[in-house]
């Protein structure tokens, strides 16, 4: 957490940064014009593709702007913004991952077509046995040999080309995944495919490309949820919280009883100094929708706190503080809930209860570093210096273990290099030097 007046210092440790080749001035699809949505495409009516339901098959109708060159190494990356933001939009791309797991309808229909297409050797169903074992080298070798037919109708290469790429991500080949997603989503430009698509640029740190797509995605599929989600955290991990939250709220709407996008918004506000109107209303009406989910108690009280911007009245902090309450008794584990209850304390004065809470947030979550600086701050200001300086040597440990296993993951994520095209068309004539 870097508010509730937080004085735990930076660890110190850089993020991953973007490696972009691209043309200058060619980002311009990407201007705002007030929505999470970017502006048209150059030459395009905003109103020039129909809005499909997720049960359709409509056609990607252009090209992307971007294409993916290849993949930076990632050793000695450094990186913008604070350790805390940096690892919210981490967490918050492989969250987005996590929602490629939902299966939809159109997922249904596509498999069907390639299980149909491959029906008389049952070569499909064996790829996908043996990706699901583990035995990847195989799967790809069918999944090859069934493109290799001639006559398959493009929802079933699409679907073959989406498992392959769902194979080289687990072979650790990215560049080779994040092609075949595209052209799955190029022949069948399902709510499926373009997701998984967004969703492999964006876990690869391809913030523009992804907002490409997913934005895609969301004109193509406007009841998707996902795709709005997904649409906000690449806005967030190309540094544009006005339009992440902007998207997050419009996920919510769609559905206010689907708990995904305020848990987005939850944990992205945690990150992020300013707060926002739209955001804190969203909150309350999660715990309202759900007065018995910890999160939403907990996020909700976040959320009031950082609005009083360290100035809560007495009434706003009573609420804080009930919120917090009920949110630890829901979940005695909520480690981040003993954390801003000691924050409360602490700012009302009250040591005792502060030094209390702290200790209960490092026995919830052991491996959370900030409590135990907090403590160690109480338990100066109250006169015990060997407990004090006990405590930070704690939080200097597991500062050091958190950045090392950053860095690793880090390592361990190849980032994709991509270059953005010249938006005119190849058709037009080519102005004169």
């Amino acid at each position: 957490m870097n508010r509730c007046r937080a004085t735990a210092p930076k660890s110190g440790y850089l993020a991953i940064c973007i490696s972009i080749v691209a043309l200058s001035g060619l980002l311009a699809p990407l201007r705002i014009h007030g929505q999470c949505q970017p502006t048209a495409d150059p030459g395009k009516s905003e109103h020039s593709e129909p809005q499909a339901s997720s049960a359709a098959t409509p056609q990607f109708y252009d090209e992307p702007q971007f294409t993916v060159a290849g993949v930076a190494d990632t050793t000695n990356l450094g990186g913008h913004g604070s350790d805390t933001v940096v690892r919210t939009r981490e967490g918050l791309a492989r969250d987005t991952a996590s929602l490629s797991k939902e299966a939809t309808s159109d997922q249904s229909a596509a498999s069907t077509a390639a299980r149909e297409e491959s029906a008389r050797d049952n070569t499909y169903e064996l790829a996908v046995a043996d990706a699901k074992a583990g035995r990847y080298e195989n799967s790809r070798a069918k999944i090859r040999a069934l493109l290799a037919r001639q006559g398959l109708v493009p929802q079933a290469q699409a679907e073959l080309h989406h498992l392959l790429g769902d194979v080289e991500e687990k072979l650790n080949n990215p560049l080779e995944a994040v092609r075949e997603y595209q052209r799955a989503a190029e022949l069948n430009p399902s709510e499926t495919h373009l997701f998984d698509w967004g969703t492999e640029l964006l876990v690869h740190r391809a913030a523009e490309p992804s907002i490409e797509v997913f934005a895609k995605g969301n004109r193509l599929f406007p009841r998707s949820i996902r795709m709005l989600v997904g649409l906000g955290v690449a806005w967030y991990a190309r540094g544009s919280y006005g339009q992440a939250v902007q998207c997050l709220c419009e996920a919510s709407d769609l559905n206010p009883n689907d708990p995904t996008p305020y848990l987005f918004l939850g944990k992205m506000q945690n990150a992020e100094a300013v707060q926002s109107n739209g955001l804190v209303e969203r909150l309350e009406r999660f715990v309202g929708l759900q007065p018995e989910n910890p999160l939403a108690n907990y996020y909700y009280a976040v959320a009031l706190w950082k609005q009083a911007n360290g100035a809560a009245d007495a009434k706003t902090s009573a609420e804080v503080e009930s919120l917090l309450k009920k949110a630890v008794h829901l979940d005695p584990k909520l480690g981040v809930g003993y954390l801003h209850l000691g924050v409360l304390y602490s700012d009302r004065g009250d040591l005792p209860k502060a030094v209390s809470a702290y200790q209960q947030a490092i026995e919830a979550s052991p491996q959370m570093e900030e409590p135990h600086y907090r403590l160690a701050q109480a338990y100066r200001r109250i006169g015990e210096k060997a407990k004090a300086q006990h405590e930070l040597q704690l939080y200097e440990r597991l500062s050091k273990k958190t950045k090392e296993d950053a860095e690793r993951e880090r390592h361990e994520i190849q980032q994709f290099v991509f270059a953005m095209r010249d938006a005119q068309p190849a058709s037009q004539p080519q102005p004169k030097p």
